[in-house]
């Protein structure tokens, strides 16, 4: 595991990453989800795709990368894109699970790789509804933290920035973004999955042209048990 600062703006983020297969001429650059952290796609892919240097990435704010500041996924593609940078990678094949899908995409990889990836607005439960709208008059009302009583538990041991940061995670529509990525994408993901839905991921199959989309019998994190398929159906297309 290593370190690297980098500053964009005025803003400086500890970057946690790890690489693998160091001597490799071409780049895997994995992307974990939001809650996630690097050591949970290390585990998973690690032993594929061996002609590849590997690098797992926290993402500011996440596993041991740090973040003090309210970010979007357009600002996260920017800290991502200029750790790149300094690091000399080039953006080959970039895997993204869940929020760190969103990301991938934005960066523009040679082949993208989406697992169960976020980025389509969904239509929300009636409970959710009620919660967000109560919670918009109380904070106009000045009564911020009573809405915190309307935060589930995960949500509620983030720091103030991440649940603003949260929050844009949740309302951003990649849409566009998927229609206009030209290149290669390999698309994977959980016929079960109920935090991304399966329309979403043929929305996103029928949005990206050049695109395959393979489902797989699982949840939000089908890939664990399916790893070992999912890296050979790459090695099949890749090489």
């Amino acid at each position: 595991m290593a370190l690297k600062r980098i500053s964009l703006n005025g803003e400086d983020f500890d970057i946690s990453y790890e690489i693998i297969n160091k001597e490799s001429k071409k780049d895997l650059i994995i992307l974990h989800g939001w809650g996630a952290n690097k050591e949970l796609m290390r585990n998973s892919f690690r032993s594929g795709l061996k002609d590849y240097r590997h690098i797992y990435i926290d993402l500011p704010g996440f596993g041991k990368s740090s973040n003090d500041y309210v970010l979007d996924v357009y600002k996260y593609k920017k800290i991502i894109n200029t750790f790149l940078y300094e690091i000399n990678s080039s953006k080959d094949v970039i895997m993204g699970h869940s929020y760190g899908g969103k990301v991938a995409t934005l960066l523009n990889p040679s082949i993208l790789v989406l697992l169960s990836t976020a980025g389509i607005i969904e239509e929300k439960k009636l409970r959710t509804k009620v919660k967000i709208r109560l919670s918009k008059v109380l904070n106009i009302f000045g009564l911020k933290k009573i809405t915190k009583l309307f935060r589930s538990k995960d949500v509620n041991t983030m720091s103030e920035n991440m649940y603003e940061t949260f929050k844009n995670a949740i309302s951003e529509d990649l849409s566009e973004d998927f229609k206009n990525f030209n290149n290669k994408a390999f698309i994977f993901w959980g016929e079960k999955d109920s935090a991304t839905s399966l329309s979403s991921g043929k929305k996103i199959a029928s949005l990206i042209k050049n695109s395959e989309f393979t489902s797989y019998d699982g949840d939000h994190f089908f890939f664990l048990k399916y790893n070992n398929e999912i890296m050979k159906r790459l090695e099949n297309g890749i090489l």
